[in-house]
C-alpha cells in the first residue's frame, strides 16, 4: 500500500467514514473536508496519524499533509467516495428516511454553530478565502512562466540572448501566462459565485462582463459618475466578487419566485441583465475608485513607514498563515500590479516564512538530541526555503509553542529589511521564498535577498537564544 492510499484510508476512518463526508477538496498543502457531524470526528486519532503535520478546524476540516502529495491523498479519498474532487458526495440512496433527518439536523447545527463562532468580518474574510484558494495553483504557475519570459525578454533585450526561437519562446510564454491572469477575472467570477451559491457559469459571465470585450475607442462606455470612458478591468476583482455577491441574491430570489416551467429561461436572463447593468454603470466606477484608493493606501503605508512599515507586516503575516486567511491579501496584490506593475507588499510578506526558516534551523542546531523533531525537519525545511511554510508551522514552530514567535520576529526582521531599502516589488501572485526571485520587479533581486537572508539570520539567532527550553532540546518526542 502506498502512503498515499494508507494516509487516505486513516483520515477517512479518523473523520467518522466517508458517509460522513460531504465534500472533498485540497490546497496546496491542506486536504480540505466539509463534515457532516463533526461530534464523531475523532481529533485525536487524526493528529497521530503519521504524515498528519496539524489540523484546522474551520467552516472545513482542513487537514496538513504537506505539498505534492496532497493532491494524491485527496484524490484517493475522492476515488473511495466515488464522486469527483469538489463535488458533493450523495449518501442519500444509501440512507433511512430517519438517518437523513438526522445528517440535516446535524448540517443546520453546525452551520448554526459556525455563524455563531465567527463573527460577520470573519466570515467575509473567509469567503474571500475560499474564493482565491482553488486558484493558487494556477497563480503559481502562470506566475513562474511570467517571471521566466520576463528574464528572457531582459537577456534579449539586453543582447545576452538573440535569435528568432528566443522571441518566439518568450510569446508563448506569455500567452500561457496570460491564458490565466488575462482572465482572472472570469475565474474569480466562477469561483465566487460557488461561494456564495450562485450559478458558477453565471458568475463568469459577470466577471467577463468586466472585460468590456468588444469596446473601441471610437465606442467607448462612458462612466457616469466622471464621463470618462470606462477602462477594462476598471474595478479589478473587488468589483467583480461584490457583483456576484449581489448576483447570488437575485439569483435565489428569482428561484424562489418564477415559476418552475420558465425558470431555466427567466432567471439566468434577468440575473445577468440586471447585474450585468448594474456591474457596468454602478459597480465598476465604485470599485474602480476603491481599488485606487485601496492601492494608494498600501503604497503610501510601505513607503512612508519603510522600516517600521516592513517590520510589522513580516511579523504578523505567519499568524494569518496559520488561520488561513493570507489569501484574503490575494485581490490587494492583483490590484497593485494591475496599477503599478507590482506588489510591493508581497515581498515583505514573504519575510515571514523565510523567518520561520531560520527558526527551523535553530531547532535542527539546538535541537540535535530530538530525533522526532529533525526528522519532521528533514521533510519540512526543503519546501520551506520554496516558500510553502505550512508543513513547518503545524509540523514544527505551532506545535513547539516558543518556535512560533520568534520565526514571526525573524520575518518582522526581513521585512523591515525589505521595507528599509524600498521599492522591491513582485510582478506577479506567486510563491514566497527563494521562488520569488524570478518575479521580482526592476532586477531589485539582491534586495530581496538581503531580506531573506536578514529573516533567515533574525529567526536562527531569536530562537537559538530565546526558542527553546531543555526538555524541548532532550526530548523524544515532537511535542515536548
Amino acid at each position: 500500500m502506498s502512503k498515499e492510499e494508507r494516509l487516505a484510508q486513516e483520515i477517512i476512518k479518523a473523520v467518522g467514514g466517508i458517509e460522513n463526508i460531504q465534500r472533498i477538496m485540497h490546497c496546496m498543502t491542506r486536504v480540505r473536508l466539509t463534515i457532516n457531524d463533526s461530534s464523531i470526528v475523532n481529533y485525536d486519532k487524526l493528529h497521530q496519524i503519521e504524515g498528519v503535520m496539524g489540523i484546522v478546524e474551520d467552516d472545513h476540516l482542513q487537514i496538513i499533509v504537506g505539498p505534492g502529495i496532497v493532491n494524491k491523498v485527496a484524490n484517493k479519498m475522492a476515488e473511495y467516495s466515488h464522486v469527483p474532487l469538489g463535488e458533493d458526495i450523495n449518501h442519500s440512496e444509501n440512507q433511512s428516511y430517519k438517518s437523513q433527518a438526522e445528517q440535516l439536523a446535524n448540517e443546520n447545527k453546525k452551520h448554526y454553530q459556525n455563524s455563531r463562532k465567527q463573527s460577520k468580518w470573519q466570515r467575509i474574510l473567509k469567503s474571500i478565502s475560499n474564493i482565491f484558494i482553488p486558484l493558487i495553483p494556477a497563480f503559481i504557475g502562470a506566475g513562474l512562466i511570467g517571471g521566466i519570459a520576463a528574464v528572457l525578454n531582459n537577456m534579449l533585450t539586453a543582447h545576452m540572448i538573440s535569435g528568432d526561437f528566443m522571441k518566439q519562446l518568450v510569446t508563448v510564454l506569455n500567452v500561457i501566462k496570460d491564458g490565466m491572469l488575462a482572465y482572472l477575472a472570469i475565474f474569480t467570477g466562477i469561483n465566487s459565485a460557488k461561494v456564495f451559491g450562485a450559478t458558477p457559469g453565471l458568475g463568469g459571465v459577470i466577471g467577463g462582463t468586466t472585460l468590456l470585450t468588444g469596446l473601441t475607442d471610437e465606442n467607448p462606455i462612458k462612466n457616469i459618475f466622471t464621463g470618462e470612458p470606462l477602462v477594462a478591468g476598471q474595478g479589478g476583482i473587488i468589483g467583480v466578487i461584490f457583483a456576484v455577491w449581489i448576483l447570488s441574491i437575485i439569483e435565489k430570489k428569482l428561484h424562489k419566485s418564477v415559476p418552475e416551467s420558465i425558470d431555466i429561461i427567466i432567471t439566468p436572463t434577468l440575473s445577468l441583465l440586471t447585474i450585468g447593468l448594474l456591474t457596468i454603470f454602478i459597480i465598476m466606477p465604485i470599485a474602480g475608485f476603491i481599488s485606487d484608493g485601496l492601492v494608494h493606501v498600501v503604497n503610501w503605508v510601505i513607503d512612508v513607514g519603510g522600516i517600521f512599515s516592513g517590520f510589522i507586516i513580516g511579523a504578523f503575516f505567519l499568524p494569518l498563515v496559520m488561520l488561513g486567511l493570507h489569501h484574503v491579501f490575494t485581490p490587494i496584490h492583483i490590484e497593485l500590479i494591475n496599477s503599478t506593475g507590482a506588489t510591493y507588499l508581497l515581498p515583505i510578506a514573504a519575510m515571514s516564512g523565510a523567518g520561520q526558516v531560520g527558526a527551523a534551523l535553530a531547532l535542527w542546531v539546538r535541537c540535535r538530541h530530538n530525533q522526532p523533531l529533525r526528522n519532521t525537519l528533514k521533510g519540512a525545511l526543503p519546501v520551506g526555503f520554496l516558500g510553502i511554510g505550512e508543513p513547518l508551522i503545524y509540523g514544527v514552530t505551532l506545535p513547539l509553542g516558543r518556535p512560533f514567535f520568534t520565526a514571526c520576529l525573524g520575518g518582522g526582521i526581513g521585512g523591515a529589511v525589505i521595507g528599509g531599502i524600498g521599492h522591491i516589488g513582485a510582478k506577479a501572485v506567486g510563491p514566497s521564498g527563494l521562488s520569488l526571485l524570478p518575479l521580482i520587479s526592476d532586477n531589485m533581486y539582491l534586495g530581496y535577498i538581503a531580506g531573506l537572508i536578514s529573516a533567515y539570520i533574525g529567526g536562527f539567532i531569536m530562537t537559538f537564544l530565546f526558542g527553546t527550553t531543555k526538555k524541548m532540546r532532550n526530548s523524544n518526542k515532537l511535542g515536548d
